[in-house]
């Protein structure tokens, strides 16, 4: 994991913070993290970063440079002293990372000091937003790519040290492996990769580049075939290999194609290498891949077995940002709201929990309402918005979406692997109605409030504004 100190947040956050301690106004709060719309204009986000968040938040505190430098920019001897001994000790409720989540539903709740809660904001955001994008990404890759295996390929395109939590994200989103070795290595994540155009170049020829490949890995030899011309070159100089590594008992296992009309190029080489008593060898391709790229090819029934994604995987094109927020939702006892002329941005006040609905088969009906802590599911959830819409909830069965998952500052949950969250994820797609799962216009997916919470709700809005 990266070394993430207390300064790895705002400074608005700190600022904040001596405020609320020479005030002395630091009762226990409780915020909500949510987010307002799905990316890619699809039907779901896939949670993910939980576990790193935790980690993270176990061991949080504020380095002796984080305190030189924090005195440098003027803050006071006395909260420098306090943050010298700061830890987190508060507790979360969170959704199971690799559930599948919607708009307007808290995902994570924070209970903690008001100082706790405010200084650990940017880590939370920071780490969940970006994780969920990039795990929700690579889920719609994966529901499109079938049986075919995935490889993570963007690192070198990834914004900076943030292609290290890509990696594991595009892992639980149902990627089979990357190129990323040290994220490999910290998030068990199976190494993948093949050779460089500069490998096959820096050679006098293709075929004695492939020769020198093959012998060095002869357990691993996927050649690259498009340095020069695909199908006059590349894949019958990989062919000549590929009988000469038959007769020592050994086998290329893919070739890959990196530039031009991958499906026509794929078909032509799966005829030669097929033809040649190759039919063993694999295709791989890269080059700019998508999911609508990738569903295009198999539409176009392109034998690719192998996708390499890099760039619009690890920075979740064309969205870029799953744009989560952080907001109070109780403080020193009361109900907390932020007021908006955009009803859609006002809050969802109290401490609260999330039910998902189920009908009597055990499908997701495409529901999910919010409660108020301690309360029971509710026969009825009204939409959040729109006052006269409602739902009779009555012949349907709830599940708890929120459980505790950090209790004093400690991670009380089991640590799960990215293979067991991916697992996790694969069920939960496996639930989601088809009309959620589409491309274009996807069914939406209703969040509605209970009326104990609409009530709660509506009582502040009539007070604050009175």
């Amino acid at each position: 994991m990266l070394n993430i100190t207390g300064n790895y947040t705002d400074l608005y956050q700190i600022s904040m913070a001596q405020v609320y301690f020479h005030e002395q106004h630091n009762q226990t709060a409780v915020f909500d993290y949510f987010f307002r719309k799905n990316p890619f204009n699809g039907g779901y986000t896939v949670f993910a970063g939980l576990d790193t968040l935790l980690d993270i938040l176990e061991d949080l505190h504020f380095s002796q440079q984080d305190l030189r430098f924090l005195a440098e920019q003027g803050f006071k001897d006395d909260f420098i002293d306090y943050l010298a001994d700061f830890r987190f000790t508060g507790t979360l409720e969170s959704c199971r990372e690799g559930d599948l989540v919607f708009p307007n539903t808290p995902v994570v709740t924070v209970k903690a000091s008001l100082i706790e809660a405010q200084l650990i904001e940017t880590v939370l955001l920071n780490t969940l937003n970006f994780q969920s994008l990039i795990a929700t990404k690579a889920a719609r890759i994966r529901s499109v790519a079938g049986g075919a295996t995935l490889l993570d390929f963007g690192l070198r395109r990834a914004q900076g040290l943030g292609g290290y939590y890509a990696s594991r994200a595009a892992a639980i989103g149902g990627f089979d492996g990357t190129s990323h070795v040290i994220a490999g290595q910290d998030f068990d994540i199976p190494v993948a990769g093949t050779m460089a155009h500069s490998f096959v170049q820096s050679y006098e020829d293709e075929l004695t580049a492939f020769r020198a490949f093959a012998k060095d890995q002869p357990d691993n030899t996927v050649l690259l075939v498009d340095s020069y011309d695909t199908l006059k070159s590349g894949v019958p100089n990989a062919i000549t290999v590929g009988l000469d590594m038959a007769q020592h008992g050994q086998q290329l296992k893919a070739i890959r194609l990196d530039s031009g009309d991958l499906a026509y190029l794929s078909k032509q080489s799966r005829q030669m290498l097929d033809e040649a008593g190759l039919e063993h060898v694999k295709i791989a391709a890269s080059n700019q891949l998508d999911e609508h790229v990738i569903k295009s090819l198999l539409e176009q029934q392109a034998p690719i077995d192998v996708f390499g994604v890099g760039t619009s995987l690890v920075i979740g094109r064309p969205d870029g940002a799953l744009d989560g927020v952080y907001k109070l939702a109780h403080f020193a006892d009361k109900p907390r709201i932020k007021l908006s002329e955009n009803i859609q941005k006002m809050t969802l006040p109290g401490h609260k929990q999330v039910f998902r609905m189920t009908n009597a088969q055990g499908h997701w009906i495409g529901a999910d309402v919010i409660v108020l802590a301690g309360e029971s599911a509710p026969t009825e959830m009204h939409h959040a918005y729109e006052p006269f819409k409602s739902m009779d909830l009555s012949q349907l069965t709830a599940t708890a979406m929120h459980q505790q998952v950090m209790k004093n500052g400690q991670k009380i949950i089991t640590h799960k692997t990215t293979n067991e969250i991916a697992k996790h994820v694969r069920q939960q797609m496996a639930l989601l109605p088809g009309d959620y799962h589409r491309f274009d216009n996807p069914h939406r997916y209703k969040v509605g409030i209970s009326p104990a919470l609409k009530q709660q709700r509506d009582k502040l809005i009539n007070q604050l504004r009175s």
